[in-house]
């Protein structure tokens, strides 16, 4: 493989991939939009911070300038957060240059319009192919793909494209499967952050073991409620999208979702969290997109409403869990 692949977003993901996909073969180039990341990326030839031990492999060509970026590239891989994706699309659509496969990154609900990111690219990037598309998701934290341990996630788009995706990424540590259920294995991938800050409160609030297989358990019913409403298949959320990513976001020390809610739940506002920390959580914003898409679609979503309420409506966070068990009583059903 020698594919002229582009990465747009040099934080931790952008990183951990712009090496993998390196050590397999690719030309890469890797652009970053802010000057004094750039310049720390040069200077130090890794980020201490977002991907702390990691330097950028031999070969990786690292530009501030987007024209640049993608001029010869063939594949071009959006890794940049979720709220800026139709900022940076608005630019790329000023640029002649269209590639025939875009593989998404990002694990988000874009605010106001409510659109997946999917959406967000091929609606904002006029003059790329149809389903040109393909969202990347699974439980992938970066830190551990930069290290090689082995991790298995999923492509969802169009079938050439994500047979292509899969050739592009897999290795003896890194396995790609492919579904054609894009609508939900970029639901999962979003909204799963939204119960991972549930888990991370939980554990802040020092609830133990019992309370996360319940939120796990009852945020998945959550999340298929929505999925399924908004087309996806069922069994899409019950793969590597749905609980392998719901799972290990929750419990995952490298989860910066997990992280935000660990530090409501000890107390502090979500403006002293976020102030402290280097990288995105998608939750934060995920939180109020999922919320009024289950207010659109009419999905009863009780543990995204609480997370919302209280990241957003100060409501005490034992008030909430309160709310949340003391809710009319009612059957299990499965699938949701």
């Amino acid at each position: 493989m020698n594919e002229r692949v582009t990465i747009l977003g040099a934080g931790s993901w952008g990183l951990a991939c712009g090496n993998l996909l390196t050590a397999n073969g690719a030309r890469v180039t890797l652009w970053e939009f802010d000057p004094a990341e750039l310049a720390l990326l040069r200077r130090e030839q890794g980020h201490p911070r977002k991907l702390p031990g990691i330097k950028i492999a031999s070969g990786i060509r690292l530009t501030g300038d987007l024209d640049e970026a993608i001029t010869d590239a063939e594949i071009v891989i959006c890794a940049v957060p979720t709220q800026q994706i139709a900022s940076v699309c608005v630019r790329l659509a000023a640029l002649p240059m269209r590639p025939d496969l875009v593989v998404n990154l990002s694990k988000g609900i874009e605010e106001q319009t409510l659109r997946r990111v999917s959406q967000i690219i091929s609606e904002d990037w006029p003059g790329l192919p149809a389903d040109g598309v393909v969202t990347l998701s699974g439980p992938s934290h970066a830190e551990e793909v930069a290290l090689g341990l082995p991790t298995t996630v999923v492509a969802a788009g169009e079938e050439s494209r994500c047979r292509r995706t899969q050739e592009l990424f897999s290795n003896p540590t890194f396995r790609v499967y492919r579904s054609h259920d894009l609508v939900g294995v970029e639901l999962g991938g979003a909204v799963k952050n939204v119960i991972a800050i549930a888990a991370g409160i939980a554990r802040g609030l020092g609830f133990g073991d019992n309370t996360q297989g319940a939120l796990i358990t009852r945020g998945l019913a959550e999340m298929t409620r929505l999925a399924v409403v908004m087309g996806a298949d069922p069994a899409t959320l019950s793969g590597l999208s749905g609980v392998g990513d719901l799972v290990t976001t929750c419990i995952s020390q490298h989860s910066r979702n997990q992280y935000v809610g660990f530090h409501i739940g000890r107390g502090q506002t979500l403006s002293q969290v976020l102030a402290g920390m280097v990288m995105v959580a998608e939750g934060v914003t995920t939180c109020r997109s999922t919320r009024e898409l289950a207010h659109k679609y009419g999905v009863d979503m009780p543990i995204t409403e609480a997370v919302c309420a209280v990241l957003f409506e100060q409501l005490p966070a034992r008030q909430a869990v309160t709310a949340l068990m003391t809710r009319p009583l009612k059957a299990e059903q499965w699938p949701a």
